[in-house]
């Protein structure tokens, strides 16, 4: 069997017939892959001891060895993640039995192995009105071509909920100017429509009269002299780097590129807006993801809680 060889972007250079390569260069976005083949190298390492992704004979798995890497994923993970790594695990046996692997009832019976179930409160936080004002006023406050080009992309990422993998695929064209239509790329190749209002739409037009009307990606990158790069997409890395660097400056708790898009679906729904509405601008394919951002039910609970009374004043009273 040829080895897979793997180049330093994790793209599939040579696929030969390791089910997983095959798997994963059926996966539509450089993201996915990368979320896959890490969720593979665990299931593998723990399979094995010392295999991953690429080495692994996952042919060789039958419904018995299914079921007891459920069970140390359980115990090392919350659902979620094992529910992630699981579907890993069924993607690379159905492209093994699709190559003529293993057999369709060995891929069946292993295959079958179910999920498990539990409930976690979602990661990361939202930011408040001031913390995304202080980012704002810090892009502002930066005349060089950085600060205009970071206050668009914090604008749009706030304002529409973009993941930072939507961002550098934008293109220019993507956008119209006078509506303020943006069309964006998200998982699986769908494409939805965000509108870009008030300080977001303006932060994008200060952007553009700084980029030019060039052809090509919405954003680009620029060296620390301030040089834009007409011909040099910015990167998801690039991204998370550049809004760790306005945090600091602006004095903003650490949060991460997602967290954004957590606080845009979050603080619509708080604002009254119908989560279906919510859900389609998200690009979310269910409404239930949706909902894990709610923020109503918990604030629910917390005046409900409030309603009982502990008769402690405290030692200084």
């Amino acid at each position: 069997m040829n080895k897979i060889i793997l180049n330093n972007k994790n793209d599939i250079d040579r696929i030969d017939q390791n089910a997983a390569a095959i798997y994963l260069t059926s996966l539509n976005s450089e993201s996915g892959r990368r979320t896959m083949r890490q969720a593979l190298n665990v299931c593998a390492g723990l399979l094995s001891g010392n295999a991953d992704a690429a080495s692994f004979a996952w042919h060789e798995l039958r419904f018995q060895h299914v079921t007891a890497i459920r069970t140390r994923l359980n115990e090392k993970y919350k659902p979620a993640s094992v529910n992630k790594m699981l579907a890993a695990l069924r993607g690379v046996l159905r492209a093994a039995w699709l190559a003529g692997q293993m057999s369709a009832e060995d891929f069946h019976k292993a295959a079958s192995v179910k999920g498990v179930k539990g409930t976690t409160l979602p990661a990361g936080r939202g930011l408040t009105s001031g913390e995304i004002t202080a980012l704002m006023s810090d892009c502002e406050h930066d005349t060089t071509n950085a600060g205009a080009r970071d206050a668009a992309i914090i604008g749009l990422m706030y304002s529409c909920g973009l993941r930072r993998e939507e961002v550098v695929t934008l293109d220019l064209a993507d956008y119209d100017n006078e509506s303020g239509r943006l069309v964006v790329r998200g998982k699986g190749n769908k494409e939805r429509v965000a509108w870009l209002t008030g300080g977001a739409a303006r932060a994008l037009t200060d952007w553009l009269g700084v980029r030019g009307d060039a052809a090509g990606a919405l954003f680009v990158a620029i060296n620390k002299s301030g040089r834009m790069y007409s011909q040099k997409n910015m990167t998801p890395k690039t991204i998370y780097t550049m809004l760790a660097k306005r945090a600091i400056e602006a004095g903003v708790k650490p949060f991460s590129p997602h967290d954004l898009r957590r606080s845009f679906i979050s603080d619509l729904l708080d604002a009254g807006a119908d989560i279906t509405n919510v859900s389609k601008l998200a690009g979310h394919a269910s409404v239930t993801t949706t909902s894990r951002y709610d923020r109503r039910p918990e604030e629910a609970q917390r005046k409900a809680a409030s309603l009982l009374h502990v008769p402690y004043a405290g030692r200084g009273a």
